[in-house]
This record gives C-alpha cells, sequence and structure tokens, in this order.
C-alpha cells in the first residue's frame, strides 16, 4: 500500500512514544517503594482510579485484532459485528455488579486463586497451565502478527521483523515497571487510541460525502454510507431459506441473527469479561466502588468502539464499491477486508497518518504490556508461589515476575518471526476465536455454578473443563456428520465450501447448556452446600446512586442503538 509517512507524520509518532515512555516512568518513580510488594507489583495495590481502571480495560482489549478484523467485518456485514462491543456493555455491567463484589470478599489476586479457593488445587492447577500457554501462543503472538503486519502496510512497507521487536520491546519497558505502570500509561494510550480512531472515521466520512458530491463534512458521509450500504446497517440477519445467496448465508454463519442473543454472544463476553485475568486484574486492587465505576466506564467505551474500528470498514466497503479503492487497493481483482482500515489511511492527510500510527501503536502495546503482566502475575503467584519456591519473599516473587514478561515476550517473537503457529494462514481474528471459543463454555459455566449455586462439587468443576471443551469440538467439527443438518438442537448451513456448518456462536451456546447441565447432575450426588461454596451476603450486590445513574444511562444508549439499526 502506498501510504509512506512524511516528516510530519514521523514527528507526531515520536512525540507519542517519548510522550507515553515519559509518563511511564514519571508514574514508575513518583509511586516506587523501596521494596515493591506483590499485591504492589501485579495488583497497582489499589492506586488505580476508576478513569485509569476503566481505560486499561479497554486499551487492553482492543489491539490489532479489533482495527484489522472487525474493520473487515464491518467491510462484508455491517453494523451487526458491533452486537460484540455493544453486548460487551451490557455484560460489563453484569461484571460490576455480581462479579466484583465476590472477587473482592474472597481476596483473590488471580482466576486460578479463585478456583482453588472455591474448588480444589487440581483444577486450579489446571486452569493456570492452559490461560498460561494460551495467553503465550495465542493471545501474545496474534497480537504480535497482526500488530507488526498492520503497522507494516501502513508505512507502506517495512521490516515486518524490525517493526515486532519495536512493539515488544516498547510493551516489555512497560510491563515491567507493574501494574501501576501498566494502568496510567493505558490512559495515554486510549486517549491516543480514541482521538487517531475518531480523526480517522472522520476523514473517511468526509471522503465518502465529497466522493458522492455532498460537499464533505461526517454527518453527511454517514448519510451516504446509510444510503449507499443499507444493507450494511441492520442488526440482525434472517434465518436463510432455501434460495438464500452464499454470501448471505455465511454473513448468518459469522452472526447467526437473534438466535445468536440466546447464545453464543454472552458466552463469549462474559468468559472474556468477567472471568480472564487479563481483563478482570485491572480491578482486582481496588475497593468495590471504584472497582465497579471503572468497570462500567469501559462499557461507556465500548459504546462507542465500533464508530473507530467498524465505520471506517463500512466507509471503505461504499468507496470500493462506487470504484475508489479498485486501484489502489483491488490490483488482484479481488478485495482483502482485512486491508479496509488501511485502505482508509490512505486518504488521511499529513500528520494525520502518523496520529493512525500511533492510536494503533497504542492499541497494540497496550495489549501487550496487560497480557504479559497477567502471563507473569499467574505464573508467579499461581505456579511459582505454590509448587516451585513456597517461602519466596515479596522482593523474589516480584523479580521472578519480571523475569517471566522477558521469557514471555522473548518466546512470543521467537514463535512469530517465522509464524511458526500458521497465525497468517488463519487470520490472526479467526485465530485467536478458534482456540478460545473452544474451552470459553466450559470456563463459563465453572464459574458461574461456582459463584452462584452453592451444591457445585470441585468433581463437576473438572469434568465441566472438560467436558465444555470435548462438546465445543464435538458441535463444530462433528456433529453434522453424526446427527444430521437439521435437528431440534441446531441447522446448519452450506458454508460454500461444499460443506455445512453450525454457526460458531450457535455451538457454543449448545456446549455450555449441556456442561452446565452435566456439571449439575455430578453436583446434585454431593452435599447439599459443598463446604467450599461462596457465601453470598445480604445486600453484597446492591449498588449506589451513582452506579445505578451509569447503568441506567448504558442501557438507554444500547436501547436506542438497537432500536436504530435493528
Amino acid at each position: 500500500m502506498r501510504n509512506n509517512l512524511t516528516t510530519l507524520d514521523i514527528f507526531v509518532f515520536l512525540f507519542y512514544l517519548v510522550g507515553v515512555s515519559g509518563y511511564g516512568y514519571y508514574v514508575y518513580k513518583s509511586k516506587q517503594k523501596a521494596e515493591q510488594s506483590t499485591k504492589d507489583y501485579f495488583l497497582a495495590e489499589g492506586s488505580l482510579t476508576w478513569w485509569a481502571i476503566g481505560a486499561s480495560m479497554i486499551a487492553s482489549n482492543i489491539s490489532a485484532e479489533q482495527f484489522i478484523g472487525m474493520s473487515g467485518s464491518g467491510f462484508n456485514v455491517g453494523v451487526a459485528v458491533a452486537a460484540y462491543e455493544w453486548v460487551a456493555a451490557i455484560v460489563l455491567i453484569i461484571v460490576a455488579v455480581f462479579f466484583m463484589p465476590i472477587y473482592l470478599k474472597e481476596k483473590i489476586f488471580t482466576m486460578p486463586q479463585f478456583l482453588e479457593q472455591r474448588y480444589n488445587t487440581t483444577l486450579s492447577l489446571i486452569m493456570s497451565v492452559f490461560w498460561l500457554f494460551l495467553y503465550v501462543l495465542v493471545n501474545l503472538t496474534s497480537i504480535l502478527y497482526l500488530g507488526a503486519l498492520a503497522i507494516s502496510n501502513l508505512i507502506g512497507g517495512g521490516s515486518f521483523h524490525l517493526i515486532m521487536v519495536a512493539l515488544a520491546v516498547f510493551a516489555l519497558l512497560i510491563s515491567l515497571g507493574g501494574m501501576k505502570v501498566v494502568g496510567y500509561t493505558d490512559v495515554i494510550q486510549v486517549v491516543v487510541l480514541v482521538v487517531g480512531g475518531l480523526m480517522t472515521t472522520y476523514i473517511a466520512l468526509d471522503v465518502v460525502s465529497t466522493k458522492f458530491g455532498l460537499g464533505g463534512g461526517a454527518i453527511s458521509g454517514f448519510k451516504a454510507l446509510m444510503t449507499n450500504a443499507d444493507d450494511h446497517f441492520k442488526m440482525i440477519f434472517p434465518k436463510p431459506g432455501p434460495n438464500t445467496p452464499q454470501e448471505d448465508i455465511n454473513k448468518y454463519i459469522a452472526l447467526p441473527g437473534i438466535a445468536m442473543y440466546f447464545a453464543g454472544q454472552w458466552i463469549v463476553n462474559l468468559n472474556y469479561w468477567g472471568c480472564n485475568q487479563y481483563i478482570t486484574q485491572r480491578a482486582l486492587g481496588a475497593d468495590l466502588h471504584t472497582a465497579r465505576t471503572g468497570i462500567l466506564f469501559a462499557g461507556m467505551l465500548k459504546l462507542m468502539m465500533p464508530v473507530i474500528v467498524m465505520l471506517p470498514g463500512i466507509a471503505a466497503y461504499v468507496l470500493y464499491k462506487n470504484g475508489e479503492l479498485q486501484q489502489e487497493m483491488a490490483s488482484t481483482g479481488a478485495f482483502n477486508s482485512d486491508n479496509a482500515y488501511s485502505a482508509v489511511l490512505t486518504f488521511l492527510p499529513n500528520g494525520l497518518k502518523g496520529l493512525s500510527m500511533a492510536a494503533l501503536t497504542a492499541a497494540i502495546v497496550a495489549s501487550l504490556a496487560g497480557k504479559v503482566n497477567s502471563i507473569s502475575t499467574i505464573f508467579t503467584l499461581d505456579i511459582y508461589k505454590r509448587y516451585i519456591n513456597k517461602d519466596a519473599t515479596e522482593k523474589k516473587q516480584v523479580w521472578v515476575g519480571r523475569l517471566t514478561i522477558l521469557i514471555a515476550v522473548i518466546l512470543g517473537v521467537a514463535l512469530t518471526w517465522e509464524d511458526l503457529l500458521g497465525i497468517g494462514g488463519e487470520g490472526g481474528f479467526q485465530f485467536i476465536q478458534k482456540y478460545t471459543g473452544f474451552i470459553s463454555p466450559g470456563i463459563l459455566a465453572i464459574f458461574l455454578l461456582g459463584m452462584f449455586w452453592k451444591r457445585t462439587t470441585a468433581t463437576a468443576g473438572v469434568v465441566g473443563i472438560l467436558a465444555g471443551f470435548v462438546l465445543s469440538v464435538f458441535f463444530n467439527n462433528y456433529a453434522v456428520g453424526v446427527l444430521g443438518t437439521e435437528t431440534i438442537l441446531y441447522t446448519a448451513f452450506p458454508n460454500g465450501h461444499g460443506g455445512y456448518e453450525i454457526p460458531f456462536l450457535i455451538c457454543m451456546g449448545l456446549s455450555f447448556a449441556f456442561t452446565v447441565l452435566l456439571m449439575v447432575l455430578i453436583s446434585l450426588a454431593g452435599p447439599v452446600i459443598n463446604p467450599r461454596a461462596i457465601n453470598l451476603e445480604p445486600g453484597m450486590f446492591k449498588v449506589s446512586g451513582q452506579t445505578l445513574a451509569l447503568i441506567v444511562i448504558t442501557l438507554l444508549l444500547i436501547t436506542a442503538l438497537y432500536v436504530k439499526f435493528w
């Protein structure tokens, strides 16, 4: 892509780098103690404010796979993909009101620690090892790969490997300072991400308006999108019939209409936002009111994310459909939707390209730093301290945490260097969904039943995590061959490659339902109240007036969005 940076772009980008690095060093020095405790290093010792918690959650969530993957989905299917973001805002309300009081009451640092206190050490160890492998082999590698690829495309070439190493080193420097540095620098990262992203969206809409002779401006550009791509502004896809074109079937397989709101959408989001060390770690060190406010703030930020990462994809679709991107992006005769965001960036004026690269880098680095910090926390507290050196001092644990970060980053770069895991072949977004989606139903089942049903046993927990995986594999890969294409449980659709496929989100719903059923049946053979059950105290989930106001505002905004685009 011909999108080389000018001197002004480079200056803007370097200003971002120096600003984040300088602020990170300031936070590290100003909040440094003679000897950091584990709570201080891994959880920031409750020093993160509500806005730092919320911003850090979003900064860690939005990365290259969103900029590339969601923009590509915007190009292909339109606003329906925003369901991932808007359902997440509702899920964050659930996490803030119901999950956080339990986590803070149990005084946990990590998700495996919660599983040990509620179930047993066996389940905790299984999940500790699993999460470490998942974070290093799937998340860390895919973020590095997609991030380096995206920036390489943005600057019109350049060394993929050099960019990857630079991203890794930048994230490494930030994360070595601990959760305080990660959390507070994430505030800057989010500001850069939002400002740069909104400017990119504005320019994209302005270009669309100008190309259609509407005089320019974001509002007229948005109206042009709705007029020229009205099929891209529907949240719910109808269930395919016998004569439905394959293109529309593919959209339904990816986002199965109203059915996904009774199945996988909730499982994906509840697992990610409520049972994920990578995300919840930001709030675990705070008091309940601060944690809740920060999580709800993150939920409100999620509402605007589709504007930043999805709308440019729709703009690219309209421009491409009207012949504006053929020469620039489709010389081969086929447009790759993953290039939608990069295509829009070609229209940016000097200076704003640098800001957009800063926004993309901010998203990548924040995600990398948050991920390696979580890897460090789980390994140090749940494996090293528990099984390798039970008598390790606070200082020793902090240094082990830092060494773990270094090793994780080196391993991530090594695995990504020649794309040993095949991320490029599968596509980064699909790569992440494939390997996290198989385990999400089981994880969510053991957390929900463990928190809210006192009868759930440790045996049920171990069986549940294994059954969730096996059932996910069955419904995704074997159910059609064994049970057929049409059953009382599901409908399989032609995938355009000679086979039939059950929508992935429906598979997740079925896996979750059967896993819960199996866990309930096993637990009924145990005591009426499990000795490790969590005591849910009266008033535990009561919220303050301020919290209630934030919840109501969020729900009203989501309602308005769905009414508009249903």
